[in-house]
């Protein structure tokens, strides 16, 4: 599913997330269904596009495996799921740029450094942990570019039980899109624009986020999800 609109910009990831709510009517309080964002930038767009669905949000940890020297483009990546490393590699890029000169030491390099950064966040982040067995999990980024990390976020939360997967983004390149439709049942684009650079360009206000950022939002759903309990219980 792609919405198609010229000159598309987003003053920042929590208008992108509610305008990403509005193109998915369907998933309104939908029973079963939870949306995650891909720390640390999907957060707030999944954030934002939770509270206007009335659904429950968390996030999934992921980190991309950037090539040396061009940190944008990823040669694989990394997500954590059930106390576990998950690992996808895009094979023929991998041997390309290692027929081009980088060794095989400098991508290893870029892999433990991830990886510690993944585990630390592991530590540290709360709602990474919901239990996926049967639901259906919509996946929030703020914008797909290799498609990469998205790719692992499927894989962990496939890992995870989770019956149906929903990629949902503000805007993605052709090939993302293209890509995680052979592994998500469905893709939902807001934009998919012909030339594509960076997601930073299809936004007003694209700061880097913090751990505090992220773990502020996180722990504001997870008590707005006990509150929630504990009114069912009570009946208030």
């Amino acid at each position: 599913m792609e919405v198609e609109q010229m000159g598309m910009r987003f003053k920042d990831r929590a208008e992108a997330g509610r305008r990403l709510a509005e193109g998915l009517p369907q998933l309104r309080e939908r029973p079963d269904t939870i949306i995650l964002g891909l720390a640390r930038g999907g957060v707030p767009v999944a954030a934002a596009a939770a509270s206007e669905l009335y659904l429950p949000f968390g996030a999934v940890l992921v980190r991309k495996l950037g090539i040396p020297g061009r940190d944008e483009t990823a040669f694989g990546a990394l997500a954590w799921s059930q106390g576990e490393v998950l690992r996808i590699v895009n094979k023929p890029l991998k041997e390309l740029i290692l027929a081009h000169g980088i060794l095989q030491s400098a991508l290893d390099a870029v892999e433990a450094h991830e990886r510690s950064e993944l585990l630390r966040r592991a530590k540290q982040y709360p709602g990474t942990g919901h239990d996926l067995r049967g639901k259906t999990v919509v996946l929030a980024d703020d914008g797909l570019a290799t498609g990469a990390t998205m790719r692992a976020a499927v894989e962990a939360v496939r890992a995870g039980g989770a019956s149906t997967v929903v990629a949902a983004v503000p805007v993605a390149s052709l090939e993302a899109s293209t890509s995680l439709a052979r592994v998500c049942d469905h893709v939902f684009s807001l934009h998919t624009p012909g030339k594509f650079h960076a997601v930073g360009a299809f936004y007003e206000r694209f700061e880097q986020l913090s751990d505090a950022d992220v773990v502020g939002q996180l722990e504001a759903a997870a008590s707005a999800a006990v509150s929630s309990r504990i009114s069912r219980v009570t009946g208030s």
